[in-house]
C-alpha cells in the first residue's frame, strides 16, 4: 500500500524550474500584463517624451533613409526619374514599422531572461513570460507607428481591399511568431553563453538589408536570378514585409507596380509555416534549458 501510494505520488512530481510552456503564459495573462507594464515604466522612467519616442526614433530613421536612398540614390519616382518607386515614402515607412517591431522584439526578448535574473532566482513563475512580455512591449511601440503609416496612406488616397488587409494581418502574425520563437531560443541560450547577445545584434543588423524594406524585390530578382531569389523570398521576414507593401503601399499607387509572384498563394503560407516551426523550436529549446536558469544566473 505504501509502495503503491509512493509510486503514485512520484508520477505527479514535476521537475523543479520547468513550467508548462507558452500555454501557461496565456493562463497567467494577469502576470503578463504586469510584466508589460513594468517594462514600459522602467524604459521611460525619467524620460521627458516617454512613449513619444515611439514616433521620434522611426521618424528620424525614415528621414535618413528617405534622403539617402529615395533622393540621392534615386529610388523615389519623379519626372526626372521614371524608373523609381511611386510613393517611395510610404513604401519605405511600411517596411520600417514592421522591421522595427521585429528588431526591437527579438533584441529585448533575447536579453529578457538574463535581465530579469534577480526575479527568476527569487520566485518561480513561467519563465516564458519574460520573452513574451518583451514582444508585447514591442507591439505597444508598433501601434503608434502604424497609426502614422495609416494617416499617410489615407492622405495618399489609400483604398485597400479586404484581401490586402488580411495579408497585412498575416504579415504581422509571421513576424510576431518569428520574434517570439527566436526570442525563446536565443533568450534561453544567452543564459549559458552571453555570446548570443552579439549574435543576435549581428542578425538584426543583417535583417533590415536582407529583406525588401529599403529597396524593391525586383532589384534582387534581376541581380540574383531565379534560384537565389527563391531562397531570398523564402525568408519569412521578406514575405511579411511584402505583405505590408501589398496592403499599405500598393493601394496608394496606380496599381501597376509588380508584386512578387505567388506572394499570396505560396510565400505567405511558407512564411507562416517557417515562423511556426521556429516558434516550436524556440519553445522546445527553452523547455530543455530552463531547468538550470536559476543556477546559471
Amino acid at each position: 500500500m505504501t509502495s503503491a501510494s509512493t509510486h503514485s505520488g512520484s508520477d505527479a512530481l514535476i521537475r523543479p524550474g520547468v513550467g508548462g510552456g507558452l500555454a501557461e503564459v496565456f493562463r497567467q495573462r494577469f502576470l503578463l500584463k504586469l510584466l508589460v507594464r513594468k517594462e514600459l515604466q522602467i524604459r521611460y522612467r525619467g524620460s521627458v517624451l516617454g512613449l513619444l519616442w515611439s514616433y521620434v526614433k522611426p521618424g528620424m530613421q525614415f528621414v535618413v533613409f528617405y534622403i539617402a536612398l529615395g533622393v540621392f540614390l534615386g529610388l523615389q519616382k519623379s519626372p526626372g526619374n521614371p524608373n523609381g518607386l511611386e510613393n517611395y515614402a510610404i513604401y519605405l515607412f511600411s517596411g520600417i514599422v514592421l522591421i522595427n517591431f521585429f528588431t526591437e522584439a527579438l533584441s529585448n526578448a533575447s536579453r529578457s531572461i538574463v535581465g530579469n535574473g534577480g526575479l527568476i532566482k527569487k520566485i518561480y513563475l513561467p519563465r516564458e513570460l519574460f520573452p513574451v512580455a518583451s514582444v508585447w512591449v514591442s507591439g505597444v511601440h508598433f501601434v503608434p507607428q502604424l497609426a502614422v503609416l495609416l494617416a499617410a496612406c489615407f492622405l495618399a488616397g489609400w483604398q485597400p481591399s479586404a484581401l490586402q488587409l488580411a495579408a497585412a494581418v498575416a504579415g504581422f502574425i509571421i513576424i510576431a511568431m518569428l520574434a517570439t520563437g527566436l526570442g525563446l531560443l536565443f533568450g534561453s541560450a544567452n543564459v549559458y553563453f552571453r555570446d548570443f547577445e552579439n549574435i543576435v545584434d549581428m542578425l538584426l543588423m543583417v535583417a533590415t538589408w536582407a529583406s525588401p524594406v529599403l529597396y524593391s524585390w525586383t532589384m534582387v530578382s534581376d541581380k540574383l536570378g531565379e534560384p537565389w531569389f527563391t531562397l531570398y523570398q523564402s525568408n519569412p521576414i521578406t514575405s511579411a514585409v511584402e505583405t505590408f507593401h501589398y496592403a499599405f503601399w500598393l493601394p496608394t499607387t496606380d496599381g501597376t507596380a509588380p508584386m512578387p509572384p505567388n506572394l499570396l498563394s505560396l510565400w505567405i503560407p511558407v512564411g507562416i509555416v517557417v515562423s511556426f516551426l521556429l516558434l516550436l523550436l524556440g519553445q522546445w529549446t527553452f523547455r530543455r534549458l530552463e531547468g538550470r536558469f536559476a543556477q546559471e544566473l
